[in-house]
């Protein structure tokens, strides 16, 4: 197709009349959007909920554990009585 040619189509398709629109398009657009809304924000807290959770949960066993601590050593026997 030349330049005349796409012109030409795009003229034809803009002057065609519109596909009507439903008249419930905007309420129900609007609705869609709300929901995505709150059920992205309830996945957004329930994710910042289960970092919390494992954060304490961390907290907790690395409090009672003490990993940081070095293990007494097994492969002497201590000395006594000298």
């Amino acid at each position: 197709m030349n330049r005349s040619q796409r012109e030409a189509a795009v003229r034809r398709i803009l002057e065609q009349t519109p596909a009507p629109v439903p008249p419930d398009l905007c309420g129900e657009a609007v609705r869609r959007g709300d929901r995505l809304l709150r059920r992205r924000r309830i996945v957004l807290r329930l994710w910042w909920l289960l970092l919390c959770a494992a954060a304490v949960a961390f907290t907790v066993w690395a409090v009672s554990v003490h990993p940081w601590v070095e293990p007494p050593s097994q492969t002497t026997p201590p000395v006594t009585g000298w």
